[in-house]
């Protein structure tokens, strides 16, 4: 018996439980890796800014200056992004809460939090998931756009592992779920629309 993202599981083999095992540590190394910076003190503070920023006050921004910016067809693009957003915080609850997988800052004393989390659980991140998401929903209406949203989202994913918040698998779930998300709801727009 094993455990992986906090899921339970059983192992057929002892090569399998290796390869978790290799897979797990890899994870915790690059995490510390990442949580390196955090000692300094700018750029901890810089990454909290972004963080904050990333949990919803840039994205809310950008849904109430879309039809300012861009007019009336930009205003079915922020309820797009609105709807994809309260279903991103559906399924990231749900997956949060079923592997309770814990922050890597309580698993190691070498990872160091750089701010207070807004949740006990880690898998996968939220801010993560909603970042790409609304990048990848906002550029496929306004391709002009990316030059500002893909880095900022770039620095969201980065923040959460800088901050100790997150191991590199959370993100990249994140990241994954998010995108899939977004272009699930694209298509469907596609459709409606």
């Amino acid at each position: 018996m094993g455990n992986l993202l906090g899921v339970p599981y059983v192992v057929s083999n002892a090569k399998s439980a290796g390869i978790l095992r290799r897979t797990q540590d890899y994870d915790l190394t690059l995490c510390l890796i990442f949580n390196r910076p955090c000692a300094t003190k700018w750029i901890r503070s810089s990454f909290a800014l972004v963080s904050r920023l990333g949990d919803g006050a840039f994205w809310y921004a950008l849904m109430l200056v879309l039809p300012f910016a861009f007019g009336r067809q930009a205003l079915w693009v922020s309820v797009h992004l609105f709807v994809v957003g309260l279903s991103g915080v559906a399924v990231y609850k749900l997956l949060k809460s079923r592997t309770a997988r814990p922050r890597p800052y309580t698993v190691n004393a070498h990872i160091h939090p750089g701010t207070v989390p807004l949740d006990r659980y880690s898998f996968p991140s939220g801010h993560t998931l909603h970042a790409a998401a609304f990048t990848l929903i906002t550029v496929s209406y306004f391709p002009h756009m990316a030059w500002l949203l893909v880095p900022f989202s770039i620095l969201v994913a980065l923040s959460r592992m800088v901050l100790g918040l997150h191991y590199p698998s959370d993100v990249l779930a994140g990241a994954g779920i998010g995108g899939l998300m977004a272009i699930f709801s694209v298509q469907i727009m596609e459709l409606v629309w």
